[in-house]
């Protein structure tokens, strides 16, 4: 039921139950905001109002009202604008800011921080309170994320996001007042919990409290050591996010200008890890048809996500069998630059350093598991930075990104089909398997290769799809609290399916930890999404087997797919962790 208010003596009719905040944004009313999160695409509701930034009068109130809180009222008026609930904000920002750092120049959230922002927008330039500043040890003891409690500013959005999105429950607030802080499980370093590093927590932190681990200047020494042959490979989600931190457009497809940014840059090859999604579908479609010709374990779960992996170690270890055993594509682009590549060209393996470019916090984390090595001496990838990483390192170089003329990738390691871009976008990895598998199956062209029932951002997707007179059961998944839901049901035995597809961040790569910021704003994925279509339908092969540089390396190199030297260098295993 509608029901009418004003606001700011604007008469307007908005949905009964609504947020005085949402409310006002329908009229384009902006109300400053700091823990607010906007998670209603994912139908939840869990506006905590801590910060206070965004009181407003109601008349008849005596208090001041959190807009984002209060629900509207059939004939409330509502002022956003009165001095009395400026300076509320004011005071709370200052109030905050009295607690808070003032090390703006050197955080690397500066210029990219919501305090920082909302500061300069309500013109705060004097900090009228004085006192005692918290301070607390910063936890550098993940490989992923640095967890700075001195920049946190309790808005709880670390909290929401980890405990009502993923479900992974990190974070907490313990304390009262002025002693509170949000704490991981029993206080434990970063690394000892059940944090999954998917970075969802870094994604929504409005200040520099929660962090990527930088490791551009790692990438930097290793560029600058003649004695190192140093390649870089990019993952499908970061060609069309990139460029946003240049100011584009989101959805600008930008992948020739990264390809010449990283030649610019001083890489010796520029690989594309397109190359080994396409691997990766030889691999997990043959590992699908030898569990269904020998009666195997279903579903079969993609296994591509790093953080997806380390929740079902902590959360479902009676699971360990059904996930696909292949490694995710960057680190099979990895060991097959320092094996395959390395032996096709005469380079000492030894000698190559892999830099992986990912929209993933959590590939830091996973390029350090001790099985993802050859012979576990040595690691697949040896630095992982994210596409912001990347962004900070072509502005230091001074490369004036927009001008540059697009470039190719190296061969034969940065050939790909359209079918390896879609791993970028939730559903994509699944679709990409199922053109694989079908022909594979039927042994007839699949004419019409676009899948459009695990399309789309809504958090669960199921479909049947018929292939070779059997219906298939699959679904898809993104965010960890949906992927939960899925698996308690097969748990249970209340669902079957045949293939599941699960990415921990919302949108699936497009929306990882280590993109822009999107701050809520589901546009900004919908136009990375589309642009992930768009560049699979630019390609002339759609389908992972077709790939003729695949089909060399199996050839000349690896032999069958999923056979013996598929499994020593493409394949890994999976540890049951304790969940705390």
């Amino acid at each position: 039921m509608d029901i009418p208010l004003t606001i700011n003596d604007i008469p307007l009719t908005v949905p009964e139950g609504m947020s005085i905040l949402d409310a006002a944004r329908t009229i384009n009313i902006d109300i400053p905001t700091l823990c607010y999160l906007n998670l209603h695409e994912m139908n939840i509701n869990n506006h905590i109002a801590s910060c206070r930034v965004c009181v407003v009068e109601v008349e008849g109130r005596r208090n001041l009202a959190p807009s984002c809180s209060t629900p509207v009222v059939s004939g409330m008026v509502v002022k956003t604008d009165t001095l009395r609930a400026i300076q509320a904000r004011r005071t709370m920002v200052e109030l905050l800011l009295s607690d808070h750092p003032k090390s703006c120049l050197t955080c690397s959230k500066n210029l990219d921080c919501d305090l920082q922002a909302l500061a300069a927008d309500l013109g705060v330039r004097n900090i009228s309170y004085e006192g005692e500043e918290s301070e607390y040890e910063i936890d550098k003891s993940s490989l992923a994320i640095i967890r700075d409690p001195n920049k946190c500013i309790r808005c709880r959005r670390c909290e929401t996001m980890c405990n009502e999105v993923q479900t992974v429950g990190v974070y907490s607030a313990v304390g009262r007042g002025f002693e509170t802080v949000i704490k991981t499980a029993f206080d434990l370093p970063q690394h000892e919990t059940s944090c999954t590093f998917c970075g969802q927590c870094v994604a929504v932190c409005p200040t520099g409290a929660l962090m990527e681990l930088d490791q551009v200047d790692k990438v930097w020494k290793a560029l600058n050591d003649p004695t190192r042959f140093v390649v870089v490979q990019t993952a499908p989600a970061v060609r069309v996010a990139l460029g946003e931190g240049f100011g584009l457009e989101p959805g600008t497809i930008v992948t020739g200008k990264m390809v010449a940014a990283l030649r610019r840059l001083g890489f010796d090859r520029v690989f594309d890890t397109d190359f080994a999604a396409d691997v990766t579908i030889m691999e997990e479609a043959s590992e699908l048809v030898h569990r269904l010709k020998h009666g195997g374990r279903l579903p079969i779960l993609t296994s591509c996500c790093p953080a997806w992996v380390k929740f079902f170690e902590h959360q479902f270890p009676d699971l360990l069998d059904i996930p696909s055993t292949c490694k995710s594509p960057h680190e099979m682009l990895g060991v097959l630059t320092k094996s395959y590549y390395a032996e096709l060209y005469g380079i000492d393996p030894k000698k190559i350093t892999v830099v992986s470019i990912m929209p993933c916090i959590a590939k830091k984390y996973e390029a350090a598991r001790p099985e993802l090595g050859q012979n576990r001496a040595t690691p697949d990838v040896d630095i992982v930075i994210t596409t912001r990483e990347l962004s900070r390192m072509i502005r230091e170089a001074g490369i004036h990104f927009d001008h540059l003329k697009e470039e190719d990738f190296d061969h034969p390691l940065g050939e790909s089909s359209g079918a390896s871009v879609i791993f970028g976008t939730t559903g994509g990895v699944l679709e990409a398997a199922l053109r694989t598998a079908y022909e594979w199956i039927t042994g007839e062209t699949l004419a019409k290769v676009e899948f459009e029932a695990v399309r789309g951002l809504d958090g669960i997707k199921e479909a049947v799809i018929p292939i070779g007179g059997r219906d298939y059961r699959v679904a898809v998944t993104h965010g960890l609290g949906h992927a939960r839901y899925i698996l308690e049901k097969i748990q249970t035995g209340e669902a079957h399916y045949d293939v599941i597809e699960i990415m921990a961040c919302p949108g699936g790569c497009i929306g990882g930890g280590g993109q822009p910021y999107h701050h809520g704003n589901v546009e900004i994925l919908k136009a990375r999404a589309s642009a992930i279509y768009q560049e699979d339908r630019s390609k002339p092969l759609r389908k992972s087997h077709e790939n003729p540089a695949v089909l060399a390396l199996y050839k000349d190199f690896m032999g069958e797919p999923y056979g013996e030297k598929a499994h020593q260098l493409l394949h890994t295993s999976f540890t049951k962790r304790r969940k705390i």
